[in-house]
């Protein structure tokens, strides 16, 4: 499909990944659960049939995909982050952008498939995939817009409600898509692995489970 997805991540790194899951896990185990993830989550955005996909990434990326192109993340808050990941993506190739971060590795091709098909539709600007824990796991946007997240409060409980608003306030024309839960903590973490069981994160977060009863 004409669309590129750009995922947003960072190198999983002890201490810097996933630390609402600590406790109950160790900065160690937390770091093997984001890394699941984002390994999930890339490999289903290279099976998904679109034009291009980039990676905006925090750290160095050991050359992990070569499916995907790979820019640096800005510095500051998560609103200018995803500003200049947008912008950078857009630079690179000039198609509509559907971006995901590295919390949903229950996602899935049919998914993304979706949400650039709908994107696509005549008379829709944006795509905006709901969170339960208030944010949201995708955006989409057919055209870059330099307001489109500049100023949106990020992780909290009303920042997709948040993000919605802007995106009409800027007139852009938008259509919803299925909630899907973040890995935000161990709940979380449980339903996700529960919701994908054949995924690196629910492997990995069931030999820690294991881990646990036999310690």
């Amino acid at each position: 499909m004409p669309v590129q997805v750009l995922v947003l991540a960072k190198r999983p790194v002890a201490g810097r990944v996933k630390t609402r899951l600590t406790p109950p896990y160790s900065p160690d185990q937390a770091t093997t659960l984001a890394a699941a993830a984002l390994d999930d989550t890339l490999d289903v955005v290279a099976a998904t049939p679109v034009s291009h996909r980039v990676l905006a990434f925090d750290g160095e990326p050991d050359g992990w995909r070569r499916t995907y192109s790979v820019v640096e993340q800005c510095g500051g808050g998560l609103d200018d982050r995803l500003t200049a990941a947008v912008r950078d993506a857009y630079e690179l190739h000039d198609l509509p952008v559907l971006l995901v971060g590295m919390d949903t590795p229950q996602l899935r091709p049919d998914l993304l498939h979706e949400a650039a098909r709908r994107l696509l539709q005549p008379g829709v600007d944006a795509v905006l995939g709901p969170a339960t824990d208030g944010g949201f796991w995708l955006v989409g946007l057919r055209r870059p817009h330099p307001r489109a997240f500049a100023g949106v409060p990020m992780s909290r409980a009303y920042t997709c409600d948040a993000q919605l608003a802007r995106l009409r306030q800027l007139g852009l024309r938008v259509r919803l898509l299925p909630q899907l839960t973040d890995v935000d903590d161990a709940a979380s973490a449980r339903a996700v692995a529960a919701a994908a069981p054949g995924t690196r994160f629910a492997s990995v977060h069931a030999a820690l489970a294991e881990q646990e009863l036999v310690g």
